[in-house]
């Protein structure tokens, strides 16, 4: 295929090969003047027929499963059993999400699997309430109308079986192809919407993301995989596991990913002395993925490394346009020993240690005398290390009471941010702080009645850059039926500057040591009902008033950027879900949410924050669950890009046949924007594009082999 590029209509701009020895593929792109779009008429239609395949299949599933025993006459703890996820992140330990005191959202494996997802961004955008922004180099994560393009997704907790994933420089989570741990090793994803830095340190400022990786006894012994797709994009991956008489379990993965990227045309450089605003061979990318996993008797050694090289092809933060030298090196890995055990039927305890690596490079090629005769290599290399520990000890009282209380420390001993021109060597600025903090906490959890419950916990956080913080949260939960909750829930949250906006000086940027943490006191309101045929139904509605914001602002008086808590923010809205999940194999799911995210005393949308958000999944089985096809479908109203304007709403569908061909074999197809509908993501301060156009219509083949 060819990029289409064209003011007025599509006609063939470009075809050319790729900067490596493979063959490449180029996704069509529709590229037009205006900065928005309104979403076409078949897009709508096509969001209509998805819900009326939602209730068509909702009364056929329930048909499907005559043989099923009757849900409404159930009890509740055999409704539990049969159709209520559990989740151990809301707590820190395992329990029903209608005793969660949180809103929450479980992904599956095989739900990864059937939809085909390729990376955590492709999941999380399919969160009711969730949306992703990507602007060619990383995957920004919205929650509930606030996404800030840039922001390195700092105010969501990244957890992996527990161990945080948020470094100590940026306070970054990664979830694109950055995410250092292969996608087909997850067995489930906690989404836990709202605050919770009274159980995790900071960082949980809207909401946790727990990654639960998939146990041995669920593994074959050994099996390998591979991908191919668009834009000369490969991947292959080998996992070993296997469980030892006296119960030792080893589990082993590793992983290679490389794409050669397609040529991108950007308007904004549409000109005989920038290409004609053509990138090519920019778009390159490579990753490596490792993965070890020891377990023996409450005891888990786990190691974790991933590194991503990725080509920059944007031209940000003043680089020189269409240089397949820009790029940016992630490498994240970690060591944690941890140690889960119970004492009798009433105490238990956790604890962990750990250390952690993280390591950034950015190289930005700029031209110094602006008419291409001087051309320079600037190069960020921030590195940062850190070791921790924490522990838990749980306590459970006459079956009426969970008590927890717990303790961690983290030592961040090496935070080094540098940036410098290569040749000639010329350094502009060198970071060498170091940081600890150490934190307090306890979580009570009582049953006042069989249908109420009282959660509430308190932490105390004491940080070396800016002093103590207290954060309580509670909830109040009733069952007043069966298959019926209600939710009300409060909580209070921080997030403290992290080392980079604080200390960051390099070109066009500068630090700010006076900054203080932003804060944030949340009230929800759910409503959880189980209906007949295996029917779940969620409403909530929420209110987040965010205050001291830390944004990124310009400083008046030399034009660099620098962060302020120059803002106040309020988040409202509502979210409502239905899903089924039938015995048949059948699962159909649908939400709706409505957000309004406004600066204080302001009627405009922050930017890059859509009013609406729409996702419908159908995955429908066949041949006795031999066969699997499905559809996930986004929609995404306008947003407000940091020019002021907007861009254009739009539906893009996806669809994925998974079939377990043989006990042996593993095959899927994918189709990604379906229709090829051109889109774009607002683009980030750094980004000469108000709107950075994402991908047309792609596809991925995948094959697994289980020996």
């Amino acid at each position: 295929m060819r990029i289409l590029c064209s003011p007025s209509g599509p006609e063939e701009l470009i075809m050319s090969n790729n900067h490596r020895p493979q063959p490449v593929q180029f996704a069509s792109l529709w590229c037009e003047s205006e900065p928005t779009r309104q979403w076409t008429s078949r897009s709508f239609a096509l969001l209509l027929v998805s819900i009326l395949i939602f209730f068509n299949s909702t009364r056929i599933g329930a048909q499907d499963d005559h043989a099923a025993p009757d849900l409404m006459s159930m009890s509740l703890e055999q409704l539990m059993k049969v159709e209520i996820d559990s989740v151990y992140g809301a707590s820190g330990y395992e329990q029903k999400v209608t005793d969660a005191p949180a809103s929450i959202t479980v992904i599956t494996a095989d739900e990864i699997r059937h939809y085909g997802y390729r990376t955590l961004a492709d999941i999380l955008r399919n969160v009711p309430g969730f949306y992703v922004t990507y602007d060619r180099d990383y995957s920004y994560l919205g929650e509930r109308g606030f996404g800030r393009p840039g922001d390195y997704n700092s105010r969501v907790l990244l957890l992996i079986d527990g161990h945080r994933m948020n470094d100590d420089i940026f306070n970054a989570a990664l979830i694109g192809t950055e995410f250092p741990l292969d996608i087909d090793l997850i067995d489930r994803v906690e989404v836990i919407r709202g605050p919770n830095s009274s159980l995790y340190v900071a960082s949980a400022f809207l909401g946790v993301i727990n990654i639960i990786t998939k146990p041995v006894r669920e593994q074959k012994e050994l099996t390998a995989s591979g991908e191919l797709a668009s834009y000369g994009t490969y991947k292959s991956r080998l996992t070993y596991g296997h469980q030892f008489r006296n119960g030792l379990e080893l589990f082993l993965s590793g992983s290679f990913y490389d794409s050669a990227g397609q040529n991108l045309f950007f308007q904004e450089f549409n000109s005989p002395a920038t290409h004609n605003g053509v990138a090519e061979k920019c778009d390159y990318e490579e990753s490596h993925q490792a993965f070890a996993s020891l377990t023996y008797d409450g005891f888990r050694l786990q190691g974790l490394f991933g590194s991503r090289e990725k080509g920059v092809p944007t031209a940000s933060f003043g680089d020189s346009f269409n240089d397949p030298a820009a790029r940016t090196v992630d490498a994240r890995g970690y060591l944690d020993l941890s140690y889960d055990h119970k004492f009798g039927n009433d105490w238990g305890y956790q604890g962990r240690v750990y250390y952690d690596d993280y390591r950034y490079r950015g190289y930005y090629p700029y031209d110094s005398a602006s008419d291409g005769s001087a051309m320079v290599m600037n190069k960020d290399a921030p590195v940062g290390q850190w070791w921790g520990a924490e522990f838990a000890l749980s306590k459970h009282l006459f079956d009426k009471q969970t008590i927890i209380v717990g303790s961690e420390y983290r030592d961040n001993f090496r935070q080094s941010q540098t940036n410098y021109d290569v040749l000639p060597y010329f350094q502009y600025f060198v970071s060498q702080p170091t940081s600890n903090l150490w934190g307090v906490y306890a979580q009570d959890e009582i049953r006042l009645h069989p249908s109420l419950t009282l959660d509430l916990g308190l932490r105390y956080d004491h940080y070396s850059t800016f002093g103590g913080t207290t954060n309580p949260r509670g909830a109040l939960i009733y069952q007043p039926f069966e298959k019926t909750t209600f939710k009300l829930l409060y909580g209070q949250s921080f997030r403290a500057p992290n080392a980079f906006e604080l200390y960051y000086a390099g070109q066009g940027q500068e630090g700010n040591p006076s900054l203080r943490p932003e804060t944030v006191k949340t009230s929800e309101f759910v409503l959880e009902q189980y209906l007949e045929g295996n029917l779940r139904f969620l409403v909530s509605a929420y209110y987040y008033p965010v205050r001291g914001l830390i944004s990124q602002e310009t400083d008046p008086t030399n034009g660099n950027i620098v962060y302020q808590n120059s803002e106040h923010v309020n988040l409202r809205g509502i979210e409502t879900s239905l899903k089924k999940q039938s015995r048949s194999g059948l699962e159909v799911g649908a939400s709706l949410s409505l957000q309004d995210a406004r600066q204080l005393g302001s009627f405009a949308l922050l930017t890059n924050s859509p009013h609406v958000l729409g996702q419908t999944n159908v995955s429908v089985p066949f041949f006795k669950r031999k066969l699997f096809a499905s559809m996930n479908l986004d929609y995404v109203s306008r947003r407000r890009t940091n020019a002021g304007n907007y861009t254009g709403a739009y539906v893009v569908p996806d669809f994925t046949v998974f079939s377990r061909a043989t006990r042996h074999w593993d095959l899927a197809a994918s189709m990604y924007n379906a229709f090829g509908h051109r889109y774009g993501d607002p683009g980030t301060i750094g980004d000469p594009e108000d709107i950075i156009y994402q991908d047309g219509l792609t596809y991925r083949l995948k094959f697994a082999y289980h020996f």
